[in-house]
């Protein structure tokens, strides 16, 4: 299975629409060297293979690190400082991913 394919059921059991209200933003994941990208607009989101060309915010990190993040059992801000998530782009805008999939 492939790592969207996995996200897509992850994230799609989680996804909180009173938190994306009235973001229109990018979140683009490098998980060495694999990337998709997860646009989030209007409410709702889409998890898509391949790299965006413009994305907000860019996150490079492991799988185990995200799947952490988004079960709870990682907190980013501790990831952050210790290396295992590196932001490129709007910095705070990777904060606002815990509150889009709360775990």
């Amino acid at each position: 299975m492939s790592s969207v394919a996995e996200y897509k059921e992850i994230l799609a059991s989680k996804f909180d629409t009173n938190a994306a209200a009235g973001l229109d933003e990018v979140f683009q994941f490098d998980l060495e060297g694999e990337l998709f990208h997860l646009v989030v607009a209007n409410g709702a989101y889409e998890l898509l293979e391949g790299e965006h060309d413009d994305p907000s915010v860019t996150l490079q990190l492991k799988s185990a690190t995200l799947k952490g993040l988004l079960d709870g059992s990682v907190n980013g801000m501790t990831a952050f400082m210790m290396g295992k998530v590196k932001a490129i782009g709007n910095m705070m805008l990777a904060t606002k991913l815990t509150q889009l999939f709360p775990a």
